[in-house]
């Protein structure tokens, strides 16, 4: 071990080994530690270092582990058989190797989760990265803290079966529920489930964030589910499915003039392109290529065809003219950005528009700014 011979003296090693206090050995073993982290080492350096490792990880002394623990927390150097041994030690030695050791295979992480108990299944849950098998396990053997803390996780993978069998086994519990709410992405079924289980807050910000069904979607925007709201706009721009909405909105008799041009000014043309096509009764290609046809003609014929009231024609028409000289700039909250430049310019322009739909889209341009104010902040 040639490069960590150089940085440690023979006195620095014999120290670690034979020294006649705790505090000596512990000095050594960090000042070890971090030449190990810092320096490069060929193979049989590296077999050497994980030996004095091993020998650190036995040592009686808990100030002598605690310092292997801490130091090397991270590193890669560290072999699996040791990082395995100090998370069975105590939990001031355990825990920063369980927070973050990559020296873990998943098998090890979801046994401890099985084995280990509450306090290690909170540190393993705020691991940077959780595989959908860990995940798996913590929400089969976790306490409430641990599923918690990994459903807050964004690192964290969830299957969407882990995912209902967390609202399953802690349907009661507001921590965990929010927890789950709040992750950047969700299985529809998910979402839906936990439309019927969480408190109103929650509820919000989960219509506000993630896709429902048509079906439900309706439902809690007519009312049915007391004091609940859902934006149909939103939801159509959500959708992965924009035909299935637009049909289920209008056999409903909600697919209006004004859902239509609010969806088209907030930049949810598939929505638009197919809501058009089902009111006119025409396949989407040929819908789409009257919409965007560059002539005066095609948008007014599709428009008339799908029965649209003729007052409006000029407030769709900027509002096609807006969309088609905006493009996405590709970097982060991209829609965001879109939506708001989309409805700043279809305000500025003259048309038709009822007063209450620019009250509406003046409303969603004055919820955009704040939200972009916040973004910027927190980066």
């Amino acid at each position: 071990m040639t490069t960590t011979r150089n940085a440690l003296t023979d006195t620095d090693v014999r120290t670690l080994l034979k020294g006649a206090t705790a505090d000596e050995r512990a000095l050594a073993a960090h000042k070890l530690c971090r030449v190990i982290d810092r320096e490069p080492l060929d193979d049989e350096g590296r077999a050497q270092a994980q030996d004095i490792l091993r020998i650190m990880a036995s040592d009686a002394e808990e100030l002598v582990r605690r310092a292997l623990a801490i130091t090397l927390k991270s590193s890669p150097l560290v072999p699996r058989d040791v990082a395995l041994k100090l998370a069975r030690d105590i939990e001031s030695i355990c825990l920063p190797v369980l927070n973050f050791s990559p020296a873990f295979t998943d098998d090890d992480l979801s046994e401890i989760v099985r084995l280990g108990g509450p306090v290690r299944q909170v540190a393993i849950a705020k691991r940077p990265r959780l595989s959908e098998k860990v995940t798996d396990a913590i929400v089969e053997h976790g306490v409430e803290a641990a599923v918690q803390t990994a459903a807050s996780n964004d690192n964290a993978s969830f299957s969407e079966r882990t995912l209902s069998r967390a609202l399953q086994r802690f349907e009661k519990s507001e921590k965990v529920l929010a927890a789950v709410a709040y992750r950047d992405t969700l299985p529809l079924s998910i979402s839906e489930k936990l439309v019927h289980l969480v408190s109103e807050q929650v509820r919000e910000h989960l219509l506000s964030q993630h896709a429902v069904s048509p079906e439900l979607a309706l439902q809690i925007a007519v009312g049915a589910r007391d004091r609940a709201t859902v934006d149909l706009v939103d939801q159509a721009g959500r959708t992965q499915d924009p035909k299935a909405f637009a049909s289920h909105l209008n056999k409903a008799k909600r697919l209006t003039p004004s859902l239509l041009l609010r969806a088209l000014v907030q930049g949810h043309i598939a929505f638009f392109e197919c809501g058009v096509a089902e009111l006119a009764g025409v396949p989407h290609h040929r819908t789409w290529l009257m919409i965007h046809d560059a002539g005066p003609l095609g948008l007014r014929a599709i428009y008339e065809r799908a029965g649209l009231p003729a007052r409006l024609f000029s407030a769709f028409r900027v509002a096609i003219d807006t969309y088609h000289t905006m493009e996405f700039d590709g970097g982060p909250r991209d829609r965001q950005r879109f939506q708001e430049r989309m409805l700043q310019r279809f305000l500025t322009q003259p048309h038709t528009a009822q007063r209450e739909d620019v009250d509406y889209m003046l409303d969603k341009l004055d919820r955009l700014g704040p939200a972009r104010e916040n973004q910027r902040g927190a980066a």
